[in-house]
């Protein structure tokens, strides 16, 4: 029996003229990812893509980790693994029949829905609706019918060129196709904010880069790793990532030994910024992105997060920004980075932490602490410290670039 994966669009579905694109992309990015687990073809009708193993019989193991995959691809709003039955009712009934009880054994109530894509198959969906069913209750005894609350759902999809039946299906990764919505940088500290921030946006399109910046030797190697980890961790959703390494020591010692203590924090705030900046032009990146929450800590009050973006010309995203801890801590469970950001490495944010850091500060008493320093030395000093380092899905061998 031929087994596949359906997986069905999102908002892609809502984009008119510029729909070819949009299925461009997402097509791109299945058959990168199928290509790296099976033989799969991968093809697409009817706001569905379909991955169907083209060895015919493959390992259970290698269909289950294309579902995998199938399900961490951003555009699709649902994703189910189907059987594949001629378009007559005596192969559906008996696709049904063989396929359906052991995918459903757990369950004590069904409901039998179809839909039938081509209009020309001789019976409506409610005929085969209650055909299906009957087969299942024949196969299946233990099972009864429940219209209004079912344990589970089994659908029939009439298409093109043949027949599917499925067990329902489950959730997608949503949002729009990898790329589709621009390029951006960012800032990944190595905790839990941050490469949640990066997730949602690269849910909403965006292919992003990212910048950490280090403290070497206040920070140590296990912090650095920590952070490679965490990208690897999201190139399951984005399929690659950049990361560019800073080295902040001498601008930290710097504002330590010649600016008030109050205001540390926000002059290196204004420094981080200004270098990602920076490394966003070079690198041809429109937005910067970073996992700030509004209130959660001194540096991320209104008035101290207008003193950062002043530095910026181009768009700072902060998709965190009205999420409280517990909201952000549940989407970094849900894409396995939560573990990961919790280890115990430092990041260059707790080095010489004020005691009592400005809350509510003035840009011109920011400018004029920023006067007691050579700035511009110090940008130039830390940006020629930038290395990157290409972190791909599939890959453990990083691949340097210094």
């Amino acid at each position: 029996m031929k087994k596949v994966i359906l997986c069905k669009y999102g908002e892609i579905v809502l984009k008119g003229n510029n729909k070819s694109q949009f299925e461009s992309m997402l097509l791109k990015e299945v058959r990168r990812r199928a290509a790296q687990i099976g033989s799969f073809k991968v093809t697409y009708s009817q706001s569905t893509v379909l991955i169907e193993p083209l060895d015919g019989e493959i390992p259970e193991s290698v269909f289950a980790e294309m579902y995998t995959q199938a399900k961490k691809v951003f555009g699709f709003a649902g994703v189910c693994e189907a059987a594949c039955a001629e378009k007559n009712m005596d192969d559906i009934l008996r696709v049904a029949a063989e396929y359906l009880p052991e995918k459903i054994k757990g369950a004590k109530t069904f409901r039998c829905t179809a839909k039938r894509s081509d209009k020309k198959f001789p019976l409506k969906s409610p005929e085969i609706a209650a055909l299906t069913g009957g087969a299942i209750l024949a196969a299946a005894p233990w099972l009864k019918v429940s219209l209004d609350s079912p344990d589970v759902e089994i659908r029939v999809e009439i298409r093109d060129k043949e027949a599917y039946i499925h067990a329902g299906q489950e959730k997608g990764a949503g949002g729009n196709p990898i790329g589709s919505a621009g390029r951006g940088l960012l800032l990944l500290s190595g905790g839990i904010d941050s490469p949640v921030a990066g997730y949602m946006m690269a849910k909403r399109g965006m292919f992003i880069d990212a910048l950490h910046f280090e403290s070497f030797p206040y920070t140590s190697e296990r912090a650095r790793e920590k952070v490679f980890e965490l990208a690897k961790l999201l190139t399951e959703y984005t399929g690659r990532m950049r990361v560019h390494v800073i080295s902040l020591t001498h601008i930290q010692e710097e504002l330590r030994d010649k600016c008030d203590e109050d205001y540390f924090t926000l002059l290196l705030r204004r420094f981080m910024m200004e270098l990602a900046l920076r490394l966003a032009k070079e690198r041809e990146l429109s937005a910067i992105i970073t996992g700030e929450s509004l209130g959660q800590v001194a540096s991320q009050t209104l008035p101290a997060l207008c003193v950062t973006d002043s530095v910026s010309d181009i768009p700072v995203f902060r998709p965190c920004i009205g999420m409280d801890k517990e909201e952000i801590i549940a989407v970094s469970r849900k894409i396995d980075t939560y573990d990961t950001s919790i280890l115990p490495y430092e990041d260059c944010c707790t080095v010489f932490t004020p005691r009592h850091p400005r809350t509510k500060p003035v840009l011109e008493k920011v400018l004029r602490e920023e006067e007691k320093i050579d700035r511009a030395t110090l940008i130039e000093e830390a940006y020629s410290s930038k290395y990157s380092v290409l972190v791909k899905q599939f890959d453990n061998n990083f691949e340097n670039r210094f």
